[in-house]
């Protein structure tokens, strides 16, 4: 399944304007239940930080987790940072005209290389760790960019299912991806060997969230990779499941879940 092709004529859809694009960021909030995962983790996070942060979006996408860390506090610097040249272009435009480019910058950069010694308070990783072949790499680069006492936070699918592969026959629902998943255990031991002092995971996507995720992300994309004609009927299907999706995803976040396909990974410096 090609996912990227679809993210990118959704935001071309909902790019036309400011006011648009800030409406597919609260769509995507509602429906992305890694955003109420990540939401809830930056909320208690934040009490830990001093008044002015520097925090990193390692591989910030169409820059919707930079954009809600902007509206936390004013004193934040926030980076986001992405391999795909053209995203960078576009998210420092719009950032611009919303007026943020004093505190929101966007830079191309390849994370199995960047490193901004001792710089950063946090650095965010959502749903990226999965599509980088050299993970142990990036975590040790992620180290070293953060000050000492700093966070990472990560999101990753893990390996129950965590892109819909559920035994060694089938293949990922995201092409994109290198690895179908991390064992908490594989990813607290890397994080560990590269010098982080502590690390805890948590699964996501429980019971709740798996069938969350059928009925907001799953079925509306296979339908929209087989035509685009789908793309008119989309809004009357989730009139119908858009309610039953975010009670969903409200219990996700509200449950602590023994497994899950996906994991949640919070490791400090």
């Amino acid at each position: 399944m090609q996912y990227d092709p679809i993210k990118r004529y959704l935001g071309t859809i909902f790019n036309s304007t400011p006011a648009l694009r800030v409406m597919f960021y609260h769509m995507l909030n509602l429906l992305l239940l890694r955003t109420w995962h990540i939401k809830r983790e930056v909320r208690l996070i934040r009490n830990t930080f001093p008044t002015n942060v520097e925090i990193l979006d390692a591989g910030s996408g169409f820059g919707q987790y930079v954009y809600y860390l902007s509206t936390m506090s004013p004193f934040w610097k926030i980076k986001g940072v992405d391999v795909k040249l053209e995203q960078i272009a576009d998210c420092n435009q719009f950032f611009a005209k919303l007026g943020k480019a004093n505190q929101v910058t966007f830079e191309e950069a390849d994370l199995t290389k960047f490193v901004e010694p001792n710089k950063y308070d946090m650095i965010l990783s959502v749903d990226v760790m999965e599509h980088i072949l050299e993970d142990v790499q990036v975590f040790k680069n992620f180290n070293h960019s953060l000050k000492p006492g700093g966070i990472l936070l990560v999101s990753t699918p893990s390996d129950q299912g965590g892109s819909d592969v559920h035994d060694h026959e089938e293949s990922s629902f995201i092409e994109e991806h290198v690895r179908d998943g991390y064992n908490p255990k594989d990813i607290e031991d890397k994080l560990l060997l590269v010098g982080f002092s502590r690390v805890e995971t948590m699964f996501s996507y429980g019971w709740p969230g798996k069938i969350s995720w059928k009925l907001s992300m799953k079925y509306p994309i296979l339908m929209v990779n087989t035509s685009k004609l789908f793309l008119l009927i989309l809004p009357f299907y989730y009139i119908i499941t858009f309610p039953f999706a975010l009670f969903l995803n409200y219990l996700d976040v509200r449950i602590t879940h023994k497994s899950g396909t996906g994991l949640i990974v919070k490791a400090w410096k």
